[in-house]
């Protein structure tokens, strides 16, 4: 059960405390309605009209990304364009894909994400440039009390999830509400990532860690290994 408290220590205990001494600033304003709360990270029930707005908005677009025809690239660009906050250039995901909103996911220049990926972007998930993602990674912000009573009660939360520039994921990642990850980064595949990771690391596991530090080293043997490539290509192209 180690990896089950480590995300709720991670995610809802020290938040809450944090939350609860910035409230105490007089000048800090209450949420408007179920949306705001939503997205400061506070419980919020998901009845709110903008809610389901937002939500019908996803479901048209997702379905309308996911039946389209296999050679339909520049339909999914732009339905892709429209369903996320943002989406920089150079960028592609492979269908089928599902999200909980979309409007609350921004992604910076030349991603790429594998099919079957999934982000709860319930509270904002911010994906940098150079990224790229194995099949079924998964991004998931949303948390729920563990107190049964105010579980079943309705009551949930959210926690933002950031990742860099130049990060690879392997397949079946999971990445939990309230998670960093930094520049410079290979996630190993089938890690469940509940803790922020430094830049320039490899991590891997469940609860994921840093196993090495990206070095020298290996830029130098992968550069060197892509010299060679493109002289092989040279060499066949000539």
């Amino acid at each position: 059960m180690e990896h089950v408290s480590q995300t709720f220590d991670k995610v809802e205990l020290p938040a809450e405390h944090e939350r609860n001494t910035m409230m105490t600033d007089s000048n800090i304003q209450p949420a408007k309605d179920e949306w705001e709360r939503m997205l400061s990270g506070e419980l919020y029930v998901a009845d709110n009209p903008k809610q389901h707005e937002m939500n019908m908005r996803k479901r048209r677009l997702v379905q309308a990304i996911n039946t389209s025809a296999y050679d339909a690239f520049e339909e999914r660009d732009r339905l892709f364009r429209e369903l996320f906050g943002s989406l920089g250039k150079g960028a592609f995901l492979e269908p089928p894909f599902n999200c909980d909103y979309g409007c609350n996911t921004y992604i910076g220049d030349n991603f790429y994400a594998n099919m079957d990926c999934i982000f709860l972007d319930v509270a904002p998930i911010t994906i940098g440039d150079r990224v790229f993602f194995g099949p079924r990674v998964g991004l998931y912000t949303p948390y729920h009390p563990i107190d049964a009573a105010v579980r079943a009660s309705g009551p949930e939360g959210a926690r933002p999830i950031t990742i860099g520039n130049d990060v690879w994921f392997g397949g079946n990642v999971v990445v939990g509400p309230g998670v960093t990850i930094g520049d410079d980064v290979v996630i190993g595949a089938g890690s469940v990532v509940v803790k922020d990771i430094p830049s320039h690391s490899v991590a891997v596991g469940n609860p994921c860690h840093v196993i090495r530090e990206i070095t020298d080293d290996d830029r130098t043997y992968w550069q060197a290994k892509a010299a060679e490539y493109r002289a092989w290509k040279d060499s066949i192209n000539a």
